[in-house]
């Protein structure tokens, strides 16, 4: 794995290896792939931080599908606000379509619920999710997140997309705050 980095004040060391995140994305395209045997999913990537693991799961996705994007917020720095921020809202079609909103954390499950909300509300059969990283122990939610790759606990965590007040996206790896 790679050295630890600094990020803005803080400084991070290496938690999940690219090799890591690579088996578990093709593992996670497997079972979707499974479950959608005879249908096309429509793959909702919640930006920012989903894009490269979005990019590396719909590459591995053999499959048909189709893929659209919303930006969501509600971090500022390492703290949650709590608040849901929606940025542009759904601007395509999922009336009728099995939905398969696409997250690289799912925490309190906040942005979740809230995207839920907006995709039965548009029409969409079926709402299903996919997180890379899945904080188990402070998800208090009594929705399913059908597709996870990897439950972390309550860690800050950076790189893959994930980032500290903009800085970390594009690292290849997982930090952890040192």
């Amino acid at each position: 794995m790679g050295q630890a980095v600094t990020l803005h004040d803080k400084q991070f060391k290496p938690y999940l290896s690219e090799q890591q995140i690579a088996d578990t994305v093709k593992h996670m395209a497997k079972q979707i792939e499974a479950d959608y045997q005879n249908e096309s999913p429509y793959f909702l990537v919640v930006l920012s931080g989903a894009f490269m693991f979005a990019a590396d799961l719909l590459k591995a996705f053999s499959k048909p599908c189709e893929v659209a994007f919303i930006k969501a917020s509600s971090y500022d720095g390492m703290q949650s606000t709590g608040e849901v921020k929606l940025l542009g809202g759904l601007n395509s079609e999922v009336k009728n379509k099995q939905v398969i909103v696409v997250e690289d954390i799912v925490e309190t499950g906040n942005t979740i619920e809230c995207l839920m909300a907006e995709l039965k509300a548009a029409g969409a059969a079926g709402v299903k999710v996919a997180s890379l990283l899945f904080k188990k122990e402070i998800f208090k939610k009594t929705f399913p997140i059908h597709y996870t790759g990897l439950s972390i606990g309550n860690e800050f965590v950076v790189g893959y997309g994930l980032d500290y007040n903009g800085l970390g996206r594009n690292l290849k790896e997982i930090y952890v705050l040192a």
